[in-house]
């Protein structure tokens, strides 16, 4: 029976080779191997995800076919709905035995549960080891009595009863077992990856961030090499306006589509901090970084309506305007303010920026100067992010619009002195808002103050070269503070009137899929 195991092995994100505990499983005892992808329509639309993610996928994919070549197999990758094209080629190559690595968002929720199903009426064995995360967040949620931790501060306190995360698992063998004959007689199968335009894109990628586990690596390893820089990581302190190179690690894309473990991640960070005794400690550290990616994790996956203000048990209510011009100028960089609109444009072009910038445009649109939805400012940020993850991203909107975990609306970033504090002459916008580029720095983020002589002489009109600003800073900040402080005390007195508790002492119901 052991030699008649056909084993398909499923990838979606875990795009490595590295602990990767579904390819140990499907390798024992096979007499087949058959690594797939299959291109999702649901995730290949411009309006949902955007080019530079998509390019980082597909990098990621040729570097794991390449990997999985050199071992004597190979990668599979077919494009269509994963509900209808997997019952077909588990049927043509006779599988016995399915594995993915477990995913907890709501789409994939779905699609698993149906996928499980199906596989069962084929009489097909599934196994979905957890490798994604640091822990099992079922497990997680069980330790915490059935219900996700509401702080961070309660989040390290159940760690501290669960313990450290499970080592990486073993790398998986130099000679991985082969695909059968089968393969050669099935269709819809790419003999070479798609290209951008194949997958129906109009606009080409820009980001300079490349995918694949060998840069993963490459880049961790670097990165690790100054052990000092490691142990004196604290967040949220780094230079939101470097970028060349950046002030951080970069390897959130990479954490995102699984190029690279978390658990090998942080077991780097663990063996480096165990050397240096005067290191930073969680929740500021680089360690700790990672344990705010497991505690949105564990919250956002058992928290119904997780992704919404509506129906969300632990977001509050808060009256947002709608107002589709000051979303638009936020979103196409033309808000009049060098500094988040630089932000904007870098996010456009390169799917990425530091943590310290994403803080400063979401207070922006929020509830710091604009007062729109942060649900909006979300999906901007999911389509146009090469590390979008549903999980951090909701988190971090709530969190940064203080609809959930903080509560201290009335700390604004400014749009002037927050960047100016990093970067004086204003490298950073001359950089990625070039019309601004010959302004003096005196007036580089405040360009609408330059006299007209100046602003002839920096070859660019406020009001016409570039815009002017959409509000004032300081009385929109106040009314966004004044708002605030209304819905807050209005969230207070429903919550009193129905005897509710307040949002962040909530119970959320377990919906793990």
């Amino acid at each position: 029976m052991t030699k008649q195991k056909r084993s398909l092995l499923w990838f979606r994100k875990g795009l490595r080779l590295h602990d990767n505990p579904a390819l140990l499983s499907s390798c024992d005892g096979a007499k087949y191997l058959y690594p797939i992808f299959v291109l999702d329509p649901w995730f290949l639309t411009a309006d949902r995800v955007g080019p530079n993610r998509i390019q980082f996928l597909l990098e990621s994919l040729e570097d794991l076919k390449h990997s999985l070549q050199a071992r004597g197999s190979d990668l599979v990758v077919l494009k269509g709905k994963p509900l209808e094209v997997l019952p077909t080629i588990w049927k043509t190559w006779g599988i016995t035995h399915l594995y993915f690595e477990k995913d907890t968002e709501p789409y994939a929720n779905e699609r698993d549960g149906q996928v499980r199903q199906a596989a069962a009426k084929a009489n097909i064995e599934v196994e979905t080891p957890v490798s994604h995360t640091l822990y099992d967040l079922e497990m997680l949620i069980e330790k915490n009595g059935g219900a996700p931790p509401d702080s961070m501060k309660a989040f390290e306190s159940l760690l501290g009863k669960v313990g450290l995360p499970a080592a990486p698992a073993e790398d998986p063998p130099e000679k991985l077992t082969a695909p059968g004959p089968e393969l050669k007689k099935t269709t819809g199968v790419y003999d070479s990856l798609p290209s951008l335009k194949d997958l129906g894109y109009k606009d080409e990628a820009t980001s300079s961030i490349h995918g694949g586990e060998t840069n993963a690596l490459s880049r961790m390893s670097e990165w690790m090499a100054d052990k000092q820089r490691v142990a004196e990581f604290e967040k949220p302190k780094g230079n939101p306006a470097a970028f060349d190179p950046p002030a951080t690690t970069v390897l959130s894309p990479f954490l995102k589509f699984g190029c690279l473990s978390a658990r090998l991640f942080h077991a780097k960070i663990a063996q480096i901090e165990k050397e240096k005794n005067n290191h930073t400690k969680p929740p500021v550290s680089l360690r700790g970084q990672l344990l705010w990616r497991e505690f949105f994790y564990t919250v956002g996956g058992a928290t119904k309506n997780f992704d919404k203000m509506e129906g969300n048990p632990i977001c509050r209510q808060i009256d947002w305007d709608q107002n589709d011009e000051f979303f638009k100028a936020w979103e196409e960089s033309r808000t009049g303010y060098p500094w988040i609109d630089a932000i904007m444009m870098q996010l456009n072009k390169e799917g990425w920026m530091h943590h310290l910038a994403r803080h400063a445009v979401a207070c922006f649109l929020t509830r710091g100067d604009l007062y729109q939805h942060w649900e909006k400012g979300r999906d901007t940020f999911d389509r146009l992010l090469i590390d979008g993850d549903w999980h951090v991203n909701n988190g971090n909107w709530m969190w940064l619009s203080a609809s959930a975990f903080f509560h201290q609306f009335f700390r604004v970033y400014s749009p002037v002195s927050f960047g100016k504090k990093y970067d004086k002459n204003g490298d950073f916008i001359r950089h990625f808002l070039p019309v601004l580029k010959d302004f003096p720095a005196a007036h580089i983020y405040e360009p609408w103050k330059a006299s007209e002589k100046a602003q002839k002489e920096a070859n660019c009109i406020i009001g016409k070269d570039y815009p002017k600003p959409i509000v004032d800073h300081n009385e929109a900040s106040s009314s966004c503070k004044d708002r605030m402080k209304a819905a807050y005390d209005a969230g207070k007195e429903t919550r009193k009137r129905e005897g509710a508790p307040s949002p962040q002492a909530r119970k959320a119901p377990k919906i793990y899929g």
